[in-house]
C-alpha cells in the first residue's frame, strides 16, 4: 500500500482525534471505556500539534488512516524520554487501515526523524501489554524492551518501554 506520512494538518485535527480515541476504545486499552479521562488526550490533536509533531498516515487517495505525536527532547509530552532522547506517543491507525502498512511508516518516520534531529542517543515510547501488533512492529524496527523504565501513570496499571538507540 501506497503511504505518505505528512505533519497533520489543521482541518484534519478532529478526525485524527476521532480515529485515536476509536482505536483505544476498540482495542479496550482504556481502563474506563468511553468515560475515561485520557480521552480528551487522545482527542486533542489541536493542542499537541501546537505543543509536539502531530504525523498523519494518508493513503494515495488522501484518506486519513491514523497518526503519532512525535515528541522532541524537552516537549511537555514527553512521558519517558532523556534529555536527549526523542519519543512518540498515542500511534493510532484506523480499524479499516490496519494491516496496510500506515502503522509501521508511522514509527518509521518517527525514527527518521529522530536521527535528522543529530545528537540523539535514542528514541522511546510507552506502550500497554496488550498492543502485541505494535510490540512486533518495534522489534522488527529493532526497538528493546527497557524494562527499567517501565512506569506506572496510575496505580496498578504499568506501562512497558521500548527504546532504540541512534
Amino acid at each position: 500500500m501506497d503511504v505518505t506520512i505528512r505533519p497533520v494538518r489543521a482541518e484534519e485535527y478532529e478526525a485524527l482525534g476521532e480515529i485515536t480515541a476509536q482505536a483505544y476504545i476498540g482495542d479496550g486499552l482504556l481502563d474506563f471505556g468511553t468515560g475515561d479521562p485520557y480521552l480528551e488526550q487522545l482527542r486533542a490533536v489541536g493542542r499537541r500539534a501546537a505543543e509536539a509533531l502531530v504525523l498523519a498516515a494518508v493513503d494515495a487517495g488522501g484518506e486519513l488512516l491514523g497518526g503519532v505525536t512525535y515528541v522532541a527532547p524537552g516537549s511537555p509530552w514527553a512521558d519517558v524520554a532523556g534529555p536527549d532522547e526523542a519519543e512518540f506517543r498515542m500511534l493510532a491507525v484506523s480499524g479499516t487501515a490496519r494491516g496496510r502498512g500506515a502503522g509501521e511508516a508511522l514509527v518509521r518516520a518517527c525514527v527518521d526523524r529522530a536521527r535528522a534531529a543529530g545528537g540523539l542517543s535514542g528514541i522511546v515510547l510507552s506502550t500497554q501489554s496488550s498492543m502485541e501488533a505494535a510490540h512486533r512492529i518495534y522489534r522488527r524496527l529493532g526497538f528493546v524492551r527497557t524494562p527499567e523504565r517501565d512506569w506506572s501513570p496510575l496505580p496498578g496499571f504499568t506501562l512497558l518501554t521500548f527504546r532504540l538507540p541512534l
